[in-house]
């Protein structure tokens, strides 16, 4: 007998680019969290399992202005910046790093300030419909545990990372690791911690995380392919994220950052790597060839990315592309304003924005991505890039799940116009309800 029924209009992502509207939907979801089946009115059993769900307690009908989507999956976090996002944005990369968000990160050496800081963004977090999120921490095991610790108390699924960074040429000496040895000896620590750990719900998962090419040495980054191939782990890092990043790993290397990641093991089918905005194609070709996934982060792309990452191209080759809010070097830990910024993006990359030179010249051609792209990069793209069984509505998929209200519905629409408005009109005060796992995490 299913544990819970969820009666209502929902949408999901069909493919790459189109929406699927399940209208007057029972979502089924069994005791170990996952949706059993999606019925429609028309099925046989429809009238059965609802009268029955009535009848034990265990439905929960939609409003007539809410809707059921899948919950969110935001594949790259930095959990630690949370205290400085909307700050600094102005600032050149590396003196954003080394003047804000280095001595910000340093602080969770001290517990209690890491989980102050941890509990709110978790929070935070689920109240804006995520239901999964890539986070990296700090080089603190301990603080990274309480992040873990975290997600579990409230139900968020992470992926959480203790961050290697010991390049001393790259990061200041009162926030590194001492050296390769010590890096590696911590990531196992928490990797073995956090396996140890109760989690009834599997919902924490270490991963892998050397912090950038520039920030680590070549031992650290030979260690850390060892580690993961070791453990069987996800790995996050970033790769072309802007000119200097790009422009450090060809000075050092002699190769673009994507063949350095490869060379050391990095780039497998559980890596996800953030930002790409400096790929070349035959970059692209690597990452697809490795089938390790892109974490489009628009909003933070803006501001340190030194261009727009070509999405649509990139799903045409057939690479992993999925969502990120990139929080801090992204002011909002909402994936809907991410979703927003990435069609806005695209549409700039089509268009170019240089008015100076003739229209036909200006941008790159076919950039432009929909609503439902973004969407697909936001849910079901990312969980394709965890190699997860969620982001959909659909049977054998993790109950996941979030219930939006849709506000300002002056006159009956179509499903089409329903989803459009619900992709550039929500915020975190029309999310109703979140599940993860089936469990009613968060409501408002």
């Amino acid at each position: 007998m299913e544990s819970l029924v969820i009666r209502g209009s929902a949408f999901t992502a069909q493919d790459e680019y189109h929406v699927q509207p399940l209208n007057d939907c029972l979502v089924c979801v069994d005791a170990a969290g996952w949706i059993e089946r999606v019925l429609l009115p028309a099925d046989d059993d429809y009238d059965r399992v609802l009268a029955n769900a009535r009848q034990h307690h265990r439905l929960r009908a939609l409003a007539e202005d809410e809707y059921l989507l899948p919950g969110l999956i935001d594949l790259h976090v930095h959990a630690p910046q949370w205290p400085q996002a909307g700050l600094a944005l102005d600032r050149p990369l590396a003196d954003w790093l080394n003047v804000y968000t280095f001595p910000l990160e340093a602080r969770f050496s001290d517990q209690v300030f890491a989980g102050k800081v941890y509990q709110d963004f978790v929070k935070t977090l689920l109240a804006h419909g995520t239901t999964t999120a890539m986070m990296f921490g700090t080089i603190h095991v301990d603080a990274n545990m309480v992040l873990a610790d975290e997600c579990r108390r409230q139900g968020l699924r992470g992926y959480v990372g203790q961050v290697t960074m010991d390049n001393p040429e790259q990061t200041p000496d009162y926030y590194r690791d001492h050296s390769a040895e010590d890096a590696l000896a911590a990531s196992e620590q928490f990797i073995q911690r956090v396996q140890a750990s109760p989690d009834p719900d599997s919902l924490v998962t270490p991963v892998i995380t050397p912090r950038f090419v520039p920030s680590c040495t070549d031992a650290a980054l030979a260690g850390l392919g060892r580690l993961a191939a070791k453990y069987d782990l996800p790995i996050q890092s970033h790769v072309s994220e802007s000119n200097w990043e790009s422009q450090y790993a060809i000075d050092r290397f002699g190769m673009h950052d994507a063949e350095v990641l490869n060379r050391f093991g990095l780039l497998t089918s559980r890596a996800v790597m953030a930002h790409g905005t400096q790929l070349t194609g035959r970059d692209m070709q690597l990452l697809r060839k490795q089938q390790t996934a892109i974490a489009h982060c628009p909003i933070s792309n803006i501001y340190f990315g030194n261009g727009v990452l070509p999405v649509h191209q990139l799903l045409a080759m057939g690479n992993r592309v999925g969502l990120g809010s990139d929080i801090s070097g992204g002011y909002t830990p909402s994936l809907y304003h991410n979703i927003r910024q990435a069609v806005k993006s695209s549409r700039m990359l089509t268009d170019g924005v240089d008015s100076r030179r003739p229209a036909a010249q200006r941008g790159v051609a076919d950039s432009q991505i929909t609503a439902a792209t973004a969407f697909y990069l936001a849910t079901a793209g990312g969980a394709q890039a965890l190699n997860l069984a969620a982001g959909r509505i659909a049977v054998g998929c993790r109950a996941d799940l979030q219930v939006v209200r849709a506000q300002r519905m002056w006159k009956r629409m179509s499903d089409a116009d329903v989803f459009e408005r619900l992709m550039y009109q929500t915020e975190a005060a029309d999310i109703k309800g979140v599940y993860v796992n089936g469990h009613l995490v968060y409501e408002n």
